[in-house]
């Protein structure tokens, strides 16, 4: 582990531990006052404090497992031990969210007459501030530092700042009109829980499966790639993500034909040094498209299929292209974008009209992807 891996482990823990010791003194506080003043809301704050302070240690521990050096079995790394934890708080969420419903329901079908008092009203008061505090220091944090569990359990506390808040407004409709709305507020603040537990879940499990690649960190490497003097073109970068900040990949560069071994050899390492150096990533694979610069036909007939195939809409790149005299043979690949309806048909029809334009000629295309289309 590095310096700045080091850290980040060091910054997230930290900030966990902060939110369990909040968190536990919370729910004690807000026990005590649920049980004393007869309220479900109050109570129900209270359990999702400690829920809370569960998420925080699950954060923790997922932290220090992820930072586990690759070995045998995983030579990736345990980076994604990271987006687990973040699921495992997602469900405590939902599970918090549909439990509390259940009870907020029961006390519906079952009302129990709170009884407030100042002191009580006080200590919820300060909860809140507390809460709000807590909420944006650790989603800050957690943005800073790219920790997924960090930023769920930010927003988590900021909902329950929501929480605490409507219990006073509860209690200050229930102490003026003596109108109870308690467990009708506990079944409101439930659903809202259960909503951001849904959406938690949701957008984790989609990076589990794997999202396309962060267009912006994309753009940086391919410019990164192109702006060594002879790379003409940069193509098909596939980010892989082993956790957060943990990222390798691969890309198709062009270069002049005339590029003999040991000067290519020599750009495709400065070119994987260059790249982490400014992004992190590790490029474990650089393939190369040789482009023909000395052969005018050449030139002009990649010229012609280019005319040919961004003639059609939807076509976004054209890399790869490769002419050969004898026997006739031309390749290509072809990036469809995702907007097009039928990607398949769009390609089909373009390779159909440069098998019109190079009758003589036997082709062999791809049909390629953007994985950083936005």
């Amino acid at each position: 582990m590095d310096r700045k891996e080091a850290s980040r482990e060091k910054t997230i823990v930290k900030t966990s531990v902060i939110g369990i010791i909040a968190n536990v003194f919370l729910a004690a506080f807000k026990a005590v006052v649920g049980l004393m003043t007869h309220s479900i809301a109050i109570v129900l704050d209270a359990v999702n404090n400690i829920s809370d302070a569960g998420s925080s240690l699950i954060t923790i521990v997922g932290t220090k497992l992820a930072a586990k050096e690759p070995d045998k079995k995983h030579p990736f790394g345990y980076g994604r031990i990271e987006y687990l934890s973040a699921m495992i708080i997602s469900v405590i969420v939902l599970y918090a969210g549909i439990t509390s419903f259940v009870e907020s329901v029961k006390q519906i079908i079952h009302p129990e007459t709170p009884e407030y008092n100042a002191v009580s009203l006080v200590i919820v008061g300060v909860a809140v501030v507390v809460k709000i505090v807590l909420g944006r220091y650790v989603k800050s944090v957690g943005v800073r530092v790219n920790s997924d569990s960090l930023v769920n359990s930010g927003e988590d506390a900021t909902l329950d700042s929501i929480i605490s808040a409507s219990t006073l407004v509860a209690a200050a409709i229930f102490l003026i009109f003596r109108i109870s709305l308690e467990a009708w507020l506990g079944a409101i603040i439930s659903l809202v829980i259960i909503k951001s537990g849904v959406e938690m879940l949701r957008d984790t499990i989609s990076q589990i499966l794997g999202e396309r690649n962060d267009a912006e960190l994309a753009k940086s490497i391919k410019s990164t790639v192109l702006s060594f003097p002879d790379v003409q073109g940069a193509y098909d970068l596939v980010l892989n993500n082993y956790g957060p900040d943990a990222w390798n990949g691969s890309v198709h560069i062009e270069v002049p034909d005339s590029y003999s071994a040991d000067r290519l050899d020599q750009l495709l390492r400065s070119i994987q040094t260059e790249v982490y150096r400014q992004h992190r990533v590790i490029l474990t694979a650089i393939g190369v498209y040789s482009v023909n610069t000395q052969d005018a036909e050449v030139i002009a007939a990649k010229e012609k299929v280019r005319e040919i195939v961004f003639s059609h809409a939807y076509v976004t790149q054209l890399h790869g292209f490769y002419l050969v005299k004898e026997p006739k043979s031309l390749r290509f690949d072809l990036v469809v974008s995702f907007d097009a309806k039928d990607r398949r048909a769009v390609f089909e029809e373009a390779v159909a009209d440069v098998q019109r334009a190079f009758p003589d000629y036997t082709l062999e295309t791809v049909l390629d992807t953007n994985f950083a289309e936005e």
